[in-house]
Protein backbone atom coordinates (compact mmCIF):
# COMPACT_ATOMS: atom_id res chain seq x y z
CA UNK A 1 0.00 0.00 0.00
CA UNK A 2 2.61 2.16 0.91
CA UNK A 3 4.08 1.77 -2.50
CA UNK A 4 1.44 3.00 -4.39
CA UNK A 5 1.44 6.17 -2.32
CA UNK A 6 5.03 6.38 -3.60
CA UNK A 7 4.54 5.78 -6.78
CA UNK A 8 2.19 8.35 -7.16
CA UNK A 9 3.78 10.92 -5.18
CA UNK A 10 0.61 11.50 -2.66
CA UNK A 11 1.81 12.84 0.80
CA UNK A 12 -1.13 13.21 2.08
CA UNK A 13 -2.21 11.79 5.13
CA UNK A 14 -5.89 12.36 5.69
CA UNK A 15 -7.43 10.07 3.37
CA UNK A 16 -11.10 9.56 2.63
CA UNK A 17 -12.37 6.15 1.90
CA UNK A 18 -15.61 5.21 0.30
CA UNK A 19 -16.62 2.27 2.79
CA UNK A 20 -19.81 0.75 1.94
CA UNK A 21 -19.75 -2.23 4.15
CA UNK A 22 -18.30 -4.79 1.40
CA UNK A 23 -15.31 -7.11 2.56
CA UNK A 24 -13.02 -4.61 -0.66
CA UNK A 25 -13.84 -1.08 1.20
CA UNK A 26 -13.73 -2.15 4.93
CA UNK A 27 -10.33 -3.76 3.98
CA UNK A 28 -8.74 -0.98 2.15
CA UNK A 29 -9.96 1.78 5.00
CA UNK A 30 -7.78 -0.81 7.78
CA UNK A 31 -5.29 -1.05 4.92
CA UNK A 32 -4.83 2.58 5.09
CA UNK A 33 -5.33 2.82 9.04
CA UNK A 34 -2.16 0.30 9.20
CA UNK A 35 0.14 2.35 7.12
CA UNK A 36 -0.62 5.39 9.27
CA UNK A 37 -3.18 7.08 7.39
CA UNK A 38 -5.61 9.43 8.80
CA UNK A 39 -9.08 7.84 7.53
CA UNK A 40 -12.02 9.29 7.23
CA UNK A 41 -14.73 7.27 6.03
CA UNK A 42 -17.59 7.30 4.79
CA UNK A 43 -20.93 5.47 4.02
CA UNK A 44 -23.27 6.18 1.36
CA UNK A 45 -27.15 5.27 2.05
CA UNK A 46 -28.66 4.98 -1.05
CA UNK A 47 -32.07 4.75 0.94
CA UNK A 48 -32.77 1.86 -2.16
CA UNK A 49 -33.14 -0.71 0.21
CA UNK A 50 -35.21 -1.46 3.81
CA UNK A 51 -31.81 -2.82 5.17
CA UNK A 52 -29.58 -0.38 4.00
CA UNK A 53 -29.42 2.13 6.70
CA UNK A 54 -28.64 -0.50 9.43
CA UNK A 55 -25.76 -1.84 6.82
CA UNK A 56 -24.88 1.88 7.13
CA UNK A 57 -24.56 1.84 10.79
CA UNK A 58 -22.72 -1.55 11.19
CA UNK A 59 -20.48 0.40 9.10
CA UNK A 60 -19.97 3.46 12.21
CA UNK A 61 -19.76 0.64 14.87
CA UNK A 62 -17.13 -1.36 13.44
CA UNK A 63 -15.17 1.97 12.26
CA UNK A 64 -15.70 3.03 15.75
CA UNK A 65 -13.99 0.05 16.99
CA UNK A 66 -11.08 0.24 15.02
CA UNK A 67 -11.01 4.52 15.64
CA UNK A 68 -11.86 5.34 12.65
CA UNK A 69 -13.87 8.58 11.61
CA UNK A 70 -17.26 7.58 10.04
CA UNK A 71 -19.93 9.71 8.32
CA UNK A 72 -22.85 8.42 6.64
CA UNK A 73 -24.19 10.11 3.89
CA UNK A 74 -27.56 9.63 2.69
CA UNK A 75 -29.24 9.98 -0.67
CA UNK A 76 -32.51 10.99 -0.14
CA UNK A 77 -33.53 11.35 -3.36
CA UNK A 78 -32.45 7.51 -4.18
CA UNK A 79 -36.17 5.84 -3.29
CA UNK A 80 -37.36 8.47 -5.94
CA UNK A 81 -35.54 6.86 -8.48
CA UNK A 82 -37.53 4.15 -11.14
CA UNK A 83 -34.77 3.87 -13.99
CA UNK A 84 -31.39 4.51 -14.80
CA UNK A 85 -30.94 3.35 -10.70
CA UNK A 86 -27.57 1.56 -11.19
CA UNK A 87 -26.03 4.60 -13.13
CA UNK A 88 -28.05 7.31 -10.65
CA UNK A 89 -26.61 5.47 -7.80
CA UNK A 90 -23.22 5.93 -8.58
CA UNK A 91 -23.52 9.54 -9.62
CA UNK A 92 -25.12 10.13 -6.33
CA UNK A 93 -22.44 8.24 -4.69
CA UNK A 94 -19.27 10.53 -6.09
CA UNK A 95 -21.27 13.55 -5.91
CA UNK A 96 -21.84 13.00 -2.04
CA UNK A 97 -18.39 11.74 -1.31
CA UNK A 98 -16.60 14.74 -3.40
CA UNK A 99 -18.99 17.70 -1.95
CA UNK A 100 -18.03 16.37 1.46
CA UNK A 101 -14.32 16.11 1.03
CA UNK A 102 -14.71 19.40 -0.92
CA UNK A 103 -16.85 21.17 2.39
CA UNK A 104 -14.11 19.42 5.10
CA UNK A 105 -10.96 20.18 2.69
CA UNK A 106 -10.07 16.60 2.53
CA UNK A 107 -7.68 16.51 -0.67
CA UNK A 108 -7.86 12.22 -1.21
CA UNK A 109 -10.46 9.96 -1.62
CA UNK A 110 -9.85 6.43 -2.34
CA UNK A 111 -12.33 4.12 -3.69
CA UNK A 112 -11.89 -0.09 -2.76
CA UNK A 113 -11.81 -1.04 -6.80
CA UNK A 114 -9.51 -3.87 -7.25
CA UNK A 115 -8.83 -6.42 -10.33
CA UNK A 116 -11.92 -7.59 -11.15
CA UNK A 117 -13.96 -4.53 -10.87
CA UNK A 118 -11.15 -3.30 -13.76
CA UNK A 119 -11.81 -6.07 -15.95
CA UNK A 120 -15.51 -5.67 -15.57
CA UNK A 121 -15.25 -2.17 -16.75
CA UNK A 122 -13.10 -2.85 -19.55
CA UNK A 123 -15.37 -5.53 -20.47
CA UNK A 124 -18.01 -3.15 -20.34
CA UNK A 125 -16.26 -0.35 -22.14
CA UNK A 126 -16.22 -2.82 -24.98
CA UNK A 127 -19.82 -4.04 -24.99
CA UNK A 128 -20.36 -0.11 -25.67
CA UNK A 129 -18.00 0.52 -28.43
CA UNK A 130 -15.42 2.73 -26.31
CA UNK A 131 -12.43 4.17 -27.98
CA UNK A 132 -9.00 4.58 -26.46
CA UNK A 133 -10.03 6.74 -23.25
CA UNK A 134 -12.74 4.33 -22.29
CA UNK A 135 -10.97 1.12 -22.81
CA UNK A 136 -8.61 2.33 -20.83
CA UNK A 137 -10.88 1.93 -17.98
CA UNK A 138 -10.54 3.36 -13.84
CA UNK A 139 -7.54 5.03 -13.73
CA UNK A 140 -5.38 4.61 -10.74
CA UNK A 141 -5.17 8.45 -10.01
CA UNK A 142 -7.68 11.14 -11.29
CA UNK A 143 -8.74 14.64 -10.21
CA UNK A 144 -11.90 15.88 -9.95
CA UNK A 145 -13.20 19.77 -8.34
CA UNK A 146 -9.22 19.83 -7.12
CA UNK A 147 -10.34 16.42 -5.29
CA UNK A 148 -7.43 13.53 -5.90
CA UNK A 149 -9.44 10.12 -6.13
CA UNK A 150 -7.55 7.36 -5.82
CA UNK A 151 -7.69 3.65 -6.69
CA UNK A 152 -5.27 1.35 -4.37
CA UNK A 153 -6.27 -2.03 -5.05
CA UNK A 154 -6.64 -2.08 -8.85
CA UNK A 155 -3.79 -4.75 -8.90
CA UNK A 156 -5.60 -6.88 -5.87
CA UNK A 157 -7.81 -9.98 -6.51
CA UNK A 158 -11.22 -9.57 -4.67
CA UNK A 159 -10.40 -12.64 -3.20
CA UNK A 160 -7.34 -11.59 -1.21
CA UNK A 161 -9.16 -8.72 0.24
CA UNK A 162 -11.85 -11.51 1.82
CA UNK A 163 -9.03 -13.10 3.01
CA UNK A 164 -7.57 -9.86 4.53
CA UNK A 165 -11.07 -9.49 6.58
CA UNK A 166 -11.57 -13.11 7.30
CA UNK A 167 -8.00 -12.90 9.13
CA UNK A 168 -9.19 -9.84 11.45
CA UNK A 169 -12.35 -11.44 12.21
CA UNK A 170 -14.62 -8.97 10.46
CA UNK A 171 -17.94 -9.44 8.82
CA UNK A 172 -18.58 -7.74 5.92
CA UNK A 173 -22.29 -7.03 3.78
CA UNK A 174 -23.11 -8.65 0.78
CA UNK A 175 -25.25 -6.40 -2.18
CA UNK A 176 -28.01 -7.88 -3.26
CA UNK A 177 -27.82 -6.23 -5.97
CA UNK A 178 -24.48 -7.82 -7.11
CA UNK A 179 -26.14 -10.61 -7.91
CA UNK A 180 -29.01 -9.20 -9.90
CA UNK A 181 -28.68 -9.56 -13.63
CA UNK A 182 -30.91 -6.76 -14.63
CA UNK A 183 -27.59 -4.90 -14.57
CA UNK A 184 -25.20 -5.35 -17.52
CA UNK A 185 -21.60 -5.35 -15.37
CA UNK A 186 -23.46 -8.62 -13.40
CA UNK A 187 -23.88 -10.21 -16.41
CA UNK A 188 -20.19 -9.55 -17.06
CA UNK A 189 -19.17 -10.54 -14.05
CA UNK A 190 -21.03 -13.95 -14.23
CA UNK A 191 -19.64 -14.64 -17.81
CA UNK A 192 -16.03 -13.62 -16.75
CA UNK A 193 -15.20 -17.72 -15.76
CA UNK A 194 -16.31 -18.90 -19.15
CA UNK A 195 -13.48 -16.42 -20.28
CA UNK A 196 -11.27 -17.97 -17.98
CA UNK A 197 -11.04 -21.12 -20.06
CA UNK A 198 -9.54 -18.88 -22.84
CA UNK A 199 -6.96 -17.20 -20.92
CA UNK A 200 -8.91 -14.29 -20.60
CA UNK A 201 -8.85 -13.81 -16.54
CA UNK A 202 -8.87 -10.74 -14.76
CA UNK A 203 -5.40 -9.82 -14.84
CA UNK A 204 -5.45 -10.29 -18.35
CA UNK A 205 -7.59 -7.81 -19.14
CA UNK A 206 -6.39 -5.74 -16.44
CA UNK A 207 -3.26 -5.70 -17.80
CA UNK A 208 -4.36 -4.44 -21.19
CA UNK A 209 -6.37 -1.84 -19.54
CA UNK A 210 -3.19 -0.65 -17.79
CA UNK A 211 -1.33 -0.53 -20.93
CA UNK A 212 -3.62 1.63 -22.78
CA UNK A 213 -3.20 3.87 -20.12
CA UNK A 214 -0.40 4.88 -21.01
CA UNK A 215 -1.42 5.61 -24.33
CA UNK A 216 -3.96 7.44 -22.99
CA UNK A 217 -1.81 9.70 -20.60
CA UNK A 218 0.66 10.54 -23.95
CA UNK A 219 -2.89 11.67 -25.48
CA UNK A 220 -4.31 13.18 -23.11
CA UNK A 221 -0.67 15.35 -23.20
CA UNK A 222 -1.27 16.45 -26.26
CA UNK A 223 -4.87 17.47 -25.59
CA UNK A 224 -3.51 19.86 -22.92
CA UNK A 225 -0.80 21.16 -24.85
CA UNK A 226 -3.60 22.26 -27.49
CA UNK A 227 -6.29 23.65 -24.59
CA UNK A 228 -3.18 25.29 -23.16
CA UNK A 229 -2.21 26.94 -26.66
CA UNK A 230 -5.29 27.43 -28.72
CA UNK A 231 -8.69 28.01 -26.01
CA UNK A 232 -9.17 31.18 -24.43
CA UNK A 233 -11.54 30.99 -21.11
CA UNK A 234 -14.32 33.68 -20.28
CA UNK A 235 -14.42 34.17 -16.66
CA UNK A 236 -14.01 30.50 -17.21
CA UNK A 237 -17.50 29.57 -17.68
CA UNK A 238 -17.53 29.94 -21.42
CA UNK A 239 -14.81 29.09 -24.32
CA UNK A 240 -14.01 29.53 -27.55
CA UNK A 241 -11.64 27.59 -29.84
CA UNK A 242 -10.06 28.43 -33.74
CA UNK A 243 -12.36 25.64 -35.06
CA UNK A 244 -10.20 25.11 -38.14
CA UNK A 245 -7.26 24.70 -36.09
CA UNK A 246 -9.50 22.11 -33.85
CA UNK A 247 -10.90 20.40 -36.69
CA UNK A 248 -6.75 20.10 -38.01
CA UNK A 249 -5.89 18.03 -35.57
CA UNK A 250 -5.88 13.55 -35.72
CA UNK A 251 -9.59 13.11 -34.72
CA UNK A 252 -8.54 11.17 -31.23
CA UNK A 253 -7.02 14.63 -30.34
CA UNK A 254 -9.74 16.92 -31.59
CA UNK A 255 -12.15 14.32 -29.95
CA UNK A 256 -10.06 14.77 -26.80
CA UNK A 257 -10.58 18.54 -26.32
CA UNK A 258 -13.43 18.81 -27.80
CA UNK A 259 -15.33 16.13 -24.75
CA UNK A 260 -12.80 18.02 -21.89
CA UNK A 261 -14.41 21.16 -23.24
CA UNK A 262 -18.06 20.03 -22.93
CA UNK A 263 -18.24 18.29 -19.74
CA UNK A 264 -16.16 21.47 -17.80
CA UNK A 265 -18.62 23.85 -19.09
CA UNK A 266 -21.57 21.90 -19.39
CA UNK A 267 -20.45 20.74 -15.84
CA UNK A 268 -20.45 17.08 -16.08
CA UNK A 269 -19.36 14.26 -15.07
CA UNK A 270 -18.70 13.04 -17.99
CA UNK A 271 -18.47 14.19 -21.97
CA UNK A 272 -21.32 13.42 -24.32
CA UNK A 273 -21.61 10.36 -26.75
CA UNK A 274 -18.21 9.92 -29.09
CA UNK A 275 -20.33 10.02 -32.04
CA UNK A 276 -22.38 13.36 -30.80
CA UNK A 277 -19.03 14.73 -30.57
CA UNK A 278 -17.76 13.40 -34.16
CA UNK A 279 -20.63 14.45 -35.49
CA UNK A 280 -19.74 18.33 -34.26
CA UNK A 281 -16.03 17.83 -35.72
CA UNK A 282 -16.71 16.25 -39.00
CA UNK A 283 -19.73 18.18 -40.18
CA UNK A 284 -18.54 20.73 -43.19
CA UNK A 285 -21.71 22.96 -42.91
CA UNK A 286 -21.87 22.95 -39.04
CA UNK A 287 -23.81 25.73 -37.56
CA UNK A 288 -24.58 24.71 -34.01
CA UNK A 289 -26.28 22.44 -31.71
CA UNK A 290 -27.07 21.60 -28.22
CA UNK A 291 -24.96 18.76 -26.67
CA UNK A 292 -23.92 17.69 -23.06
CA UNK A 293 -25.73 20.82 -21.56
CA UNK A 294 -24.22 23.47 -23.48
CA UNK A 295 -25.01 25.46 -26.65
CA UNK A 296 -22.07 25.02 -29.48
CA UNK A 297 -22.03 27.57 -32.57
CA UNK A 298 -19.65 29.05 -35.16
CA UNK A 299 -18.78 33.10 -35.43
CA UNK A 300 -15.64 34.74 -36.61
CA UNK A 301 -14.41 31.72 -37.39
CA UNK A 302 -14.16 30.48 -33.98
CA UNK A 303 -16.38 27.96 -32.09
CA UNK A 304 -18.20 28.69 -29.21
CA UNK A 305 -19.25 26.51 -26.23
CA UNK A 306 -21.17 28.27 -23.51
CA UNK A 307 -23.91 26.52 -20.77
CA UNK A 308 -26.93 25.93 -22.38
CA UNK A 309 -29.84 28.78 -21.32
CA UNK A 310 -33.20 27.35 -20.80
CA UNK A 311 -34.49 30.02 -19.86
CA UNK A 312 -33.40 31.71 -22.74
CA UNK A 313 -34.39 35.45 -21.39
CA UNK A 314 -33.86 38.58 -23.36
CA UNK A 315 -30.56 41.08 -22.96
CA UNK A 316 -31.26 44.06 -23.79
CA UNK A 317 -28.24 46.60 -25.73
CA UNK A 318 -28.74 49.30 -22.66
CA UNK A 319 -28.09 45.98 -20.29
CA UNK A 320 -25.09 45.07 -22.02
CA UNK A 321 -23.76 48.16 -21.94
CA UNK A 322 -24.18 48.87 -17.93
CA UNK A 323 -22.70 45.48 -17.80
CA UNK A 324 -18.81 46.88 -19.75
CA UNK A 325 -19.25 50.43 -17.62
CA UNK A 326 -18.64 47.82 -14.81
CA UNK A 327 -16.12 45.58 -16.85
CA UNK A 328 -14.62 47.60 -19.29
CA UNK A 329 -11.87 44.94 -20.53
CA UNK A 330 -15.31 43.42 -22.67
CA UNK A 331 -16.37 46.90 -24.20
CA UNK A 332 -14.14 46.42 -27.78
CA UNK A 333 -14.46 42.72 -28.65
CA UNK A 334 -17.67 43.09 -30.60
CA UNK A 335 -18.79 39.67 -28.91
CA UNK A 336 -21.75 37.62 -30.31
CA UNK A 337 -25.06 38.13 -28.78
CA UNK A 338 -25.40 34.41 -27.23
CA UNK A 339 -21.92 35.46 -25.87
CA UNK A 340 -21.86 38.25 -24.32
CA UNK A 341 -25.55 37.19 -22.82
CA UNK A 342 -23.65 34.37 -20.64
CA UNK A 343 -20.96 36.71 -19.84
CA UNK A 344 -23.56 39.14 -18.48
CA UNK A 345 -25.50 36.44 -16.40
CA UNK A 346 -22.01 35.28 -15.10
CA UNK A 347 -20.56 38.76 -14.36
CA UNK A 348 -24.12 39.57 -12.96
CA UNK A 349 -23.01 36.90 -10.22
CA UNK A 350 -20.23 38.84 -8.88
Amino acid sequence: MLGFFNKHNIKENVIAVGVSGGADSLALALMLKDIGKDVVALTVDHCLRKESQKEAEYVASLMKKYDIEHHILRWSDGAKVTKSIEESARFARYNLMFDFCKKHKIKVLATAHHMRDQAETFLLRLQRGSGLFGLSSMMPVSQRDGVLLIRPLLDVLPEDLKKYCKDKNIEWVEDPMNDDEDFVRVKIRKFLPKLKEIGLDEQCLSETAKKLQNSRLFMQELIDEFLTSHVRWWEQVLVSVNYAKLKKLHIEISKGVLGLLLQKVGQTDYSPEMSEIIRVLETDDFKGCTLGKCELFIASKRLWIIPQDEKNELMTKEEWAKCVEKFPQYKNYGLPYKVRRALKQSLDKK
